[in-house]
């Protein structure tokens, strides 16, 4: 089961930079607020439809939650926004990258201090490591970005 999720993920990662890509693309013309508003309308259309036919859950649980877990709707909508904005200025790759460096600071903080109760994994050398390469990998990316712009222009 681990592996399926793993190859979801990496599809739903596909996913996100081909679309990130066309949104971008698309708000040239529509509007950056526009385009991400047509993503959120589609995306709640769609997930309606997936709803009434594999839904296993109870819709109007929502309005039990606690109202600080509703902030997650928010704070995707907000990544969404960022994102296409993002997109056309420094392109797919370097606001991808950009994006997971933000997940990884923030995920390790979050696994840390066991924010949300969450597991506690503390922040060791291994993960040090990995997040100064990350850091690494999204300097030469859009340094290598910024580069071909500008030769591209020149």
């Amino acid at each position: 089961m681990g592996t399926i999720m793993v190859l979801f993920t990496l599809l739903g990662g596909i996913m996100l930079s081909a679309q990130s890509s066309v949104n971008g693309t698309f708000s040239r013309k529509a509007g950056t607020i526009e385009a991400t508003l047509l993503t959120f309308i589609t995306g709640s259309i769609f997930l309606a439809i997936l709803i009434l036919f594999f839904g296993e859950g109870n819709v109007l649980k929502i309005l039990e939650a606690p109202k600080w877990q509703l902030s997650a709707a928010f704070l995707g909508t907000l990544y969404g926004l960022f994102v296409i904005t993002a997109v056309p200025k420094i392109g797919v790759i370097a606001t991808n990258i950009a994006g997971i460096v933000g997940q990884l600071v923030i995920g390790i903080l979050i696994d840390h201090f066991g924010w949300f109760n969450s597991l506690i994994f503390l922040f060791d050398l291994k993960r040090f490591f990995a997040l100064l390469f990350m850091f690494v990998a999204l300097y030469f990316i859009y340094t290598g970005n910024k580069r071909s712009s500008e030769e591209t222009y020149a």
